[in-house]
């Protein structure tokens, strides 16, 4: 694969539309200074199609500069509903608005090599996108919502080890039964929580033949730092086992 040398390009192009980096960057709802670094480095793989549906150019020529430059199959609509290319109204450019949400991703890592000890923290090089319209439907915040991992199977079979995770900070309320993100101790667990008498909580499993239910009074739930998240509202599971084509 060529390397991708999007840099300049895309600086070029908002220069051209009179667009600066903190306008463009709300209509992906990210950082200014993240698409900034993007005049440097490049625009990141994974931004590369939407950049260039938003800018009217050819994805491969904004990435490599081979091809042609103009995407003349990307057609937008005017108020009107009638048809024009973006391309050639750069003076009044307008951006479509996103239709996805870029959210943060966190990790459970080890404190210091050989401690054993873990905490939870953000993975910036890695971002997960849903559609806006996930978000919107919950009412939840975008800036609330963030992304981990699945580790384990005490969820199966609801939820797989490896699923990717969308969890709503912005509800850390415990809702009886309801799935959540907490973080144990310096461990990210997914469980349904209940609460209970005097304060105490309650961390069950989807998998309780493996996993019985845990119950934390109120002083071990501050001495073992067990705090909630969020709510998780979303996840995506892989189907571990391809079936069989029959009669081959």
């Amino acid at each position: 694969m060529k390397k991708n040398t999007s840099g300049p390009r895309f600086k070029a192009l908002l220069k051209a539309a009179n667009i600066t980096t903190t306008g463009f960057a709300e209509f992906l709802d990210t950082a200014p200074q993240r698409v900034h670094n993007w005049y440097f480095r490049g625009v990141p793989a994974h931004y590369m199609e939407e950049v260039a549906r938003k800018l009217s150019v050819n994805s491969e020529w904004l990435r490599t500069g081979e091809g042609p430059k103009d995407a003349k199959h990307l057609r937008l609509l005017d108020e009107s509903g009638n048809t024009f290319d973006a391309q050639a109204i750069r003076g009044v450019y307008t951006v479509l608005e996103p239709v996805d949400v870029e959210l943060r991703f966190f990790k459970e890592v080890v404190t210091a090599p050989g401690s054993g000890k873990t905490h939870v923290v953000e993975d910036s090089e890695n971002l997960i996108r849903l559609p806006r319209s996930h978000l919107d439907s919950l009412e939840i915040n975008h800036a609330d919502a963030i992304c981990a991992l699945m580790s384990g199977n005490s969820m199966a079979e609801r939820i797989e080890d490896g699923s990717t995770l969308a969890i709503d900070r912005g509800l850390t309320k415990i809702i009886d039964g309801e799935i959540y993100a907490i973080e144990h101790d310096g461990m990210l667990r997914i469980k349904y929580l209940h609460r209970l008498p005097g304060n105490s909580l309650r961390l069950r499993s989807h998998n309780r033949d493996e996993y019985p239910d845990e119950i934390f009074r109120a002083a071990q739930i501050e001495e073992q730092n067990i705090r909630v998240l969020g709510w998780v509202f979303w996840w995506s599971t892989l189907n571990k086992r391809r079936p069989p084509v029959p009669f081959l």
